[in-house]
């Protein structure tokens, strides 16, 4: 079968051109194995592994199936929603593509050679959506790090954009511990789903300084979703306008609220590799 290495903004992805197999299942198992595959390829090291299957849907142009690095299927990537519209328009020299996820359908455009637009929708923010363990002010949610009464990390806000986030905003993205705070929100009991946890430094109303913990993946070098949770929970709080660059350790991408309530999220792709498994 057909398999790619490619990533969005340093957001690794392991990709199983699976249109032409349809009777071919991702397993918890393989979804693990393939992760940290080592082979003539290199080590892996996937954030994320992606099945293009036919598109369900008579308006869409292909389905993406998401698995993180521990075996369990997800429902929305936002940098794998640019790498794999990309694939389609190389194939077919369109410049827009209908893709296909287990949220719906999302717009996506060609920008430049290797950069694409993404529609990703409207942010849920009704706590229930998100969803959360009870009801709350999505704006800025009751989770402390730290002592109660001197927390290190609070006021987080809270946003989906197809999976769950948990915003805090810190002085140094770079020095924050992501690697030990991160595990600790994301099975917080206040997401019954678990959560992605970013660190949002705000440089100006223009710019933020984000590092995402992923369910499933821990550290990536970018989130899409993660980059268009930070801007909307930071213009929630009055912290940024509808519109700034999100900077993470892979790329930045440029993100937009729109006054629609749409989030577009525009950035770069890369392919990597491009060649067979045997699966």
């Amino acid at each position: 079968m057909r398999f790619l290495i490619m990533n969005g903004a340093g957001n690794r992805f392991g990709v199983f051109d699976a249109r032409s197999h349809p009777g071919f299942g991702m397993t918890e198992e393989l979804a693990k194995s393939v992760a940290v595959l080592n082979g003539p390829m290199g080590a892996l090291g996937a954030d994320q592994i992606i099945i293009m299957r036919e598109a369900k849907s008579p308006d869409a142009d292909v389905f993406m199936e998401i698995w993180n690095a521990q075996g369990f299927e997800v429902d929305a990537c936002g940098n794998a929603s640019r790498c794999i519209p990309w694939l389609i328009m190389e194939e077919t020299g369109q410049d827009e593509i209908i893709l296909e996820t287990n949220v719906g359908l999302l717009q996506t455009s060609r920008i430049g050679p290797f950069q694409i637009a993404v529609d990703m929708g409207k942010p849920k923010l009704d706590w229930e959506e998100i969803p959360l363990s009870e009801y709350m002010d999505t704006r800025v949610v009751d989770v402390k790090v730290g002592p109660i009464d001197d927390p290190i990390l609070s006021r987080p806000g809270a946003v989906s954009m197809g999976n769950p986030h948990c915003v805090f905003f810190v002085d140094d993205a770079q020095t924050i511990a992501a690697d030990k705070i991160g595990p600790m929100i994301e099975f917080h009991p206040l997401f019954p789903e678990q959560c992605n946890v970013g660190f949002a430094q705000i440089n100006s109303k223009t710019e933020i300084r984000l590092r995402v913990w992923e369910r499933g993946a821990g550290l990536t070098q970018a989130c899409g979703t993660g980059a268009c949770a930070a801007l909307v929970a930071a213009h929630r709080q009055n912290r940024t306008g509808r519109q700034a660059d999100v900077i993470m350790d892979g790329g930045i991408l440029h993100i937009e609220w729109r006054e629609d309530d749409h989030v577009i999220m525009t950035g770069p792709v890369e392919l990597e590799s491009d060649g067979e498994m045997r699966v």
